[in-house]
């Protein structure tokens, strides 16, 4: 699958009719209980209620698995390098090789990356739910966001299918040129880094063009702009903002019941 392609969820899924700012009230809710709670059993709890949601969000399965697998890489790398390098080994010693492996960095170790785990999931999980312009016209009528800012949100995001092809464009030609990494991981990283940057440049480009083109047609001349889209924020979707938050409780509780809590406050 294309890097940069956008997850496409079935517009008729409970999820993805609900109203944007609700979803983003939603996922800001879960984001601050991960953020402040370290405990493992909170970060449990809100993976759990996330998985059980899942079939209401009309993202395809595999295709979800196929574009979030790096992230659920990167959370157990961060969590295993945290483990393995800590400052002090605590609990029971597990060699490993070269190194030792205290029981509870492991355990530490772990929880913080399914905490980066679950904090991914919620933010791709609301993205993906979510229509670009319904989200620009959302921001513009709920938040009252400058209809300049949400008219570029709204463009960078179109943007990115565009990305995902000249990424490949980007691919093909420098193969047909000969460039290959062969075995080599290094020649791979460099060769990366190098595609990388071509289309950061090609991007730095599109968006100035982009930006004089919306200059040019008077975006934001204007203060007074028509509303063509309504966005209404209905019952539904305060259900889901409650759901959220009893989501949220839920998981501390749980966490303060089991006395394994290492919030601020607890």
């Amino acid at each position: 699958m294309k890097l940069f392609t956008p997850l496409i969820s079935d517009p008729d899924a409970p999820l993805a009719r609900a109203n944007p700012i609700a979803k983003l009230g939603a996922a800001l809710l879960l984001m601050a209980v991960l953020f402040v709670s370290a405990d493992p059993l909170t970060t449990a709890v809100v993976l759990g209620g996330l998985l059980a949601v899942m079939p209401l969000t009309g993202l395809p399965p595999r295709a979800l698995l196929a574009r979030t697998w790096p992230i659920l890489l990167v959370a157990v790398s961060v969590g295993v390098l945290n483990a393995l390098f800590a400052p002090e080994q605590s609990g029971p010693l597990l060699p490993i090789g070269p190194f030792t492996l205290g029981g509870q960095n492991l355990v530490n170790g772990l929880a913080l990356g399914l905490r980066l785990l679950t904090i991914a999931v919620v933010g791709v999980v609301t993205l993906a739910t979510t229509d670009p312009t319904d989200l620009a016209d959302a921001l513009v009528q709920q938040l009252h966001v400058s209809p300049r800012f949400s008219v570029g949100a709204l463009a960078a995001l179109r943007l990115l299918p565009i990305f995902a092809d000249e990424w490949q464009i980007i691919r093909l030609a420098r193969r047909a040129r000969g460039v290959d990494a062969g075995r080599s991981p290094l020649a791979a990283l460099r060769i990366f880094f190098g595609e990388l940057l071509t289309l950061l440049v090609s991007a730095i480009r599109r968006g100035t063009r982009l930006a004089l083109a919306m200059d040019a047609r008077g975006l934001g001349g204007r203060r007074c702009r028509g509303v063509a889209r309504p966005q209404h924020v209905q019952a539904a979707d305060r259900l889901l903002i409650l759901a959220a938050a009893l989501l949220a409780i839920a998981a501390v509780a749980a966490a303060l019941a089991a006395r394994s809590s290492r919030l601020p406050f607890s």
